[in-house]
């Protein structure tokens, strides 16, 4: 199980290899997403990995457990009635998975870190 990491130090590289073993990648209708914009009431703006900035929001499952801030880098669920326009988060990833993902390739289209 992995713990919160804010104040212990840099990961250990067994500690590294075990979450980038656990990155959750896209399904067809999830796209890749950047924080540009805090809304207020657990809603943001991001910038897509499609090309098109939507309106998410932070689902009640999640709302007081993941913390999202401006620069995240997270995974998005667009909604089947406005899907240009409005999304839900389905996942946030660590700084370590994020980097990972830019280095093999996977955020070509999003200008994140």
């Amino acid at each position: 199980m992995l713990y919160k990491r804010e104040n212990r130090g840099p990961l250990t590289p067994e500690q590294e290899q075990e979450e980038i073993a656990r990155i959750k990648m896209p399904r067809p209708p999830e796209v890749f997403g950047v924080v540009i914009e805090m809304l207020g009431s657990g809603k943001m703006r991001v910038d897509c990995d499609d090309g098109l900035s939507r309106i998410c929001r932070i689902p009640g499952k999640m709302r007081k457990r993941v913390w999202v801030r401006l620069g995240d880098l997270i995974l998005l669920e667009p909604w089947s009635v406005q899907s240009h326009e409005r999304a839900d988060v389905a996942w946030k990833y660590t700084r370590t998975q994020a980097n990972w993902l830019k280095r093999k390739g996977y955020l070509k289209k999003i200008n994140w870190g």
